[in-house]
């Protein structure tokens, strides 16, 4: 089987635009959580959200690119841009060499609902122009970035909810232990706008702390009221280890293996069960045992249900052996990124020896009392680490990464 390595990483997120601010939050526990006003128009309970900055794409791409772009594939472009930098391929090496496209996004909400505002207030659905028909497209972020960067590969986009870009890693490590391709940018992108999270607010599904924003995500806490939507992008380019090597690339991390499962019970409720499974099938995968993990960088939301599940299930396979946090305390439910950005997030502890902490903890859950949950930020030498994400819906993708 052909080994898959990670070669570059970027990130766009509420907790820094860069690989290095996002290091130095994580190591500092720093929230990117603050309230959106504007959300009591649309008759929000809570007003909460990542706070990520729209990137100024006037300096970098001629218009016709950008009308194309929605906004998360926005996020994208900056994300997917810094990837290949740290990747050290540039242009020229796009035009010249096959490279693939796999990202994960599952919805288009601003772009479906500004179509449909702008065409009945002009009662003329000329008005839209084209850009407007590919921004409203679920395969907005990957059709673009192929477009932008000259990715003549293949190019897919995963659309599983909360799994969606974990999905898109795993994907494209099996498509390139397959033969198929040599190098692949993997990601996922979520867009932020306030239209974004109408329907999970509607069921009661986000935090209410409206007053306290930082503290307002709080994964394991026994007093969690439910996650704070957020967005932004991270891409990670993926490549077969030979040929990471043969171009003298730096090999940032090893993709060690996958495992994927669906919950038995009704949408939206989880399954300790279907998540142990997928853990399962990941450690199989990687040839690796539960005892091999360092670090788990969880799914834990900061909703009742699920963190308690997710708790029982890593308990069951780990006990209290490895380290685990969930960095959404810090960023909130990163969506349809979050599997990414966890990656992402996962390879910088790595690669800088560290455990970020599990913050907003004032009492442990007692779902969660035999976890060994870090709350402050520890040193550490990780050279196994695994990722969960759990999709709402009941799809799961568990990721295993490997320091080489």
């Amino acid at each position: 089987m052909r080994r898959v390595v990670v070669t570059g990483m970027g990130i766009w997120s509420c907790i820094g635009q860069n690989l290095q601010t996002v290091t130095d939050s994580l190591k500092q526990g720093r929230s990117g959580i603050g309230v959106r006003q504007e959300r009591k128009t649309f008759g929000y309970h809570s007003l909460l959200s990542g706070i990520v900055p729209h990137p100024d794409l006037k300096p970098l791409l001629d218009r016709r690119l950008r009308t194309a772009l929605s906004e998360e594939a926005e996020y994208a472009f900056m994300a997917t841009r810094e990837a290949l930098e740290n990747a050290c391929v540039d242009a020229e090496y796009c035009l010249q060499n096959e490279i693939g496209v796999v990202f994960g996004n599952d919805t288009s909400n601003k772009a479906v609902v500004d179509s449909y505002v702008k065409a009945k207030e002009a009662s003329d659905t000329f008005m839209l122009g084209s850009g407007m028909a590919f921004q409203a497209l679920t395969s907005n972020v990957a059709m673009n970035m192929a477009n932008i960067f000259h990715l003549n590969g293949v190019n897919f986009t995963t659309a599983s909810a909360c799994a969606s870009s974990a999905q898109a890693i795993a994907l494209a490590t099996m498509l390139i232990q397959s033969g198929q391709q040599d190098i692949i940018i993997a990601g996922g992108a979520q867009e932020t706008n306030d239209i974004s999270m109408i329907a999970f607010d509607g069921v009661n599904t986000l935090s209410k702390r409206n007053e306290d924003p930082t503290h307002a995500s709080r994964p394991f806490d026994s007093s969690r009221d439910g996650l704070v939507p957020s967005g932004g992008a991270a891409a990670l380019v993926l490549e077969e280890y030979e040929h990471a090597v043969s171009r003298g690339a730096t090999v940032l991390a090893e993709i060690a293996g996958y495992g994927f499962s669906q919950n038995e019970g009704a949408l939206g409720q989880p399954s300790v069960e279907a998540e142990l499974l997928a853990m399962q099938r990941a450690l199989a995968k990687a040839d690796l045992t539960a005892n091999d993990i360092d670090y788990i960088n969880a799914h834990a939301t900061s909703t009742i249900a699920g963190d308690a599940v997710e708790a029982k299930a890593i308990t069951r396979l780990f006990g209290d052996k490895p380290m685990v946090s969930s960095t959404k305390s810090m960023t909130g439910h990163e969506c349809w990124m979050a599997g990414a950005s966890e990656a992402v997030y996962s390879i910088l502890m790595m690669l800088n020896n560290f455990v970020a902490p599990n913050i907003n903890i004032v009492e442990l859950d007692d779902s969660a009392k035999y976890l060994n949950v870090v709350r402050e930020t520890r040193s550490k030498e990780i050279n196994i680490a695994l990722s969960n994400s759990f999709g709402f819906g009941g799809t799961n993708c568990v990721l295993v990464f490997r320091n080489i």
